[in-house]
């Protein structure tokens, strides 16, 4: 299982444009991607503050949700005034998600694109949460 939460402040007088594209790309997540476990939008409670939680069968589903058209060539232009893509695990007993996959392998025949998100994505497993996993 692969499963992030994404901070996302958006840039005042984002806010329409960003929840416009958070429901086409859940639209098409939701339709179009069988690896996809959970893809949910959420405000915060601060002003432009938005999350984003991710989690996918593995991180190669996360890659294929990465280079998917719809996510890839989205209109975010200059939506973000801040964003933070963070890896999060599960609390056995406390979630029905499995541990996260932080990383993938290099994988040639994927092609650039789905590689460099790979390399831009990919996080050691913090040796804190080997500890805590059941």
């Amino acid at each position: 299982m692969a499963t992030l939460l994404a901070h996302v402040k958006v840039t005042e007088g984002k806010e329409d444009h960003w929840e416009e594209i958070a429901r086409t790309v859940f639209a098409a997540t939701h339709a179009n991607e069988k690896a996809m476990q959970r893809y949910e939008y959420w405000r915060g409670s601060d002003p432009r503050t938005y999350y984003v939680l991710l989690s996918f069968d593995d991180f190669d589903g996360f890659m294929e949700h990465q280079i998917a058209d719809y996510h890839h060539n989205a209109p975010f232009g200059d939506c973000f005034e801040d964003f933070k893509l963070e890896w999060i695990d599960p609390i056995e007993g406390a979630s029905p998600l499995v541990a996260s996959t932080t990383s993938g392998e290099e994988r040639p025949e994927k092609g650039d694109l789905w590689n460099t998100y790979r390399r831009n994505h990919s996080e050691e497993v913090p040796a804190w949460w080997v500890t805590l996993r059941g």
